[in-house]
């Protein structure tokens, strides 16, 4: 029987605001555990939560940017549960009415289909605390911290059937908080995590199936490998005339598995009221018209203006904008240069990508600075290297041995121009190579391009790659020529 995965995510995106979403207690990482949860986050007697008007802002920026219904009112409740690092016993979260819903967005497949995903809804709620095993052995330490960090989640409709399609979806939705700076999107720090819910259902079937919950991926790599397995899973229990059960399950990395974290019979446990403590959120036109007008130029605006306004590719655009700290290196290198937007973009998708990738870092803490690489790029526009002593100047700067003028003069890697100079070289190699022109000269016009590659070579191996290219192409193909009619 042929199967078919249906998808959907449930994206935890942590808001970057200076306080926490119902008291003035700092929302930062990093800090010692224990010393950011005030009497608010640990829900003392007397204490009164008061929403943190910049998270609501933020709310309505995201659903702006993905289309879709900000609700005028929206309410807060209690989801009750018991759990070491949840010391109120409940976590306060939307339910019935949260603050935007009914949106969708566009994602890129990996085929260069475009697919639309609804998104059901993007509510609001805190975070809970956090529980730490490693540095307690037989014990578990509890870091409040985290209790009453601004979250807005953001849930899928299960329309993605494939692994490859939730990460494209994740990547998306990461694109845009950073995009509409909502959100640093730091995977490790826990600013940007999420539950994959899957089932799986015969082909040309449209009733779902019975779904399982993995919680708490914090990877694009994860996402998809947990995904799979749990696709694959579910295929050999029902194939082998089980039944899968409804339960939430954690991912393990190194062993590539997912594994039971509990049961979870009924939605309906967590005894969802709303919260006496908190009045509506009421909000009106005037609020949302203020912040669209406020909303940043977005990545498909961005990549339509890039191919507008640079002259780039469908495929280069999207590159460079979908993440917005590559579009910003992008923008700042070519500003540095006479224009050379298509050259700069080529380094970044190439030299700079594959650095990167190698020493598994970001662009926006890159070894070679996006001025760094306006100063090479201008120095092969003007002739004064060419591509490929390019390339080793770059490996210099990443190494971090100057800039590119600076490594140009100190390792005399200057390209030569001087026309004499490489016409005595061109006419050196033609005098040294009798038998590669007579090959030439005896070989069908249609050959013959092929084999003044050989005499190019063997023309940059005796200027040691310093002789300008173009230069040496113009002058061999005319000497060979000429020497091919006599």
């Amino acid at each position: 029987m042929q199967w078919e995965p249906v998808i959907g995510l449930e994206i935890h995106v942590q808001l970057a605001t200076k306080s926490k979403i119902f008291s003035g207690a700092a929302n930062r990482f990093g800090a010692a555990a224990n010393t950011q949860a005030c009497a608010v986050d640990l829900g003392l007697p007397g204490a009164l939560p008061v929403t943190n008007e910049a998270v609501l802002r933020m709310a309505v920026k995201f659903g702006l940017a993905v289309d879709a219904t900000i609700a005028k009112r929206s309410v807060f409740a209690r989801k009750n549960y018991f759990y070491p690092d949840l010391p109120k016993g409940y976590q306060i979260s939307q339910y019935e009415l949260p603050i935007v819903h009914d949106g969708r967005i566009r994602i890129e497949l990996r085929d260069g289909a475009v697919k639309e995903v609804g998104i059901t809804r993007a509510h609001l709620e805190e975070d809970a605390g956090k529980s730490m095993h490693e540095d307690f052995p037989g014990f578990t330490g509890i870091d409040l911290n985290r209790a009453g960090t601004p979250l807005i989640e953001i849930v899928s409709e299960p329309d993605m059937r494939a692994a490859g399609e939730a990460v494209a979806y994740m990547k998306k939705i990461h694109s845009l908080v950073r995009y509409l700076e909502i959100s640093d999107g730091n995977m490790q720090e826990g600013s940007f995590r999420c539950d994959a819910n899957v089932s799986i259902r015969p082909k040309g079937e449209t009733k779902l199936g019975t779904r399982t919950e993995t919680k708490n991926i914090n990877s694009f790599r994860f996402v998809e490998q947990a995904i799979n397995y749990e696709i694959h899973r579910q295929i050999a229990v029902v194939e082998a005339g089980n039944e899968v059960f409804q339960e939430t399950l954690l991912f393990d990395p190194v062993k590539n598995e997912t594994r039971p974290m509990r049961s979870k019979e009924e939605a309906n446990d967590y005894r969802y009221f709303p919260d006496p403590d908190l009045p509506p959120v009421v909000i009106d036109n005037a609020y949302i018209e203020t912040i669209r007008a406020q909303l940043p130029e977005l990545p498909e605006q961005k990549r339509r203006r890039f191919m507008d306004d640079f002259g780039l590719s469908e495929y280069d655009s999207s590159y460079l904008t979908a993440s917005k700290d590559t579009a910003d290196y992008f923008e700042t290198a070519v500003a540095a240069t006479k224009g050379e937007a298509k050259l700069i973009a080529n380094w970044i998708m190439s030299e700079l990508s594959a650095a990167l990738n190698r020493d598994n870092i970001d662009i926006n803490v890159a070894r070679v600075t996006a001025e760094m690489l306006a100063g090479l790029v201008n120095r092969i526009a003007d002739n004064t290297v060419s591509n490929k002593i390019a390339r080793q100047v770059f490996g210099a700067m990443w190494r971090g041995e100057g800039s590119a003028d600076d490594i140009i003069e100190k390792q005399g890697l200057k390209q030569v121009t001087d026309t004499g100079e490489i016409e005595k070289s061109v006419d050196e190699v033609i005098a040294e190579s009798g038998a590669q022109l007579e090959q030439y000269r005896n070989a069908p016009p249609e050959k013959q391009g092929k084999l003044v590659g050989y005499f190019v070579g063997q023309v940059m191996k005796k200027s040691r790659g310093k002789a300008n290219p173009k230069q040496v192409n113009q002058l061999l193909s005319a000497k060979l020529k000429n020497l091919g009619r006599g």
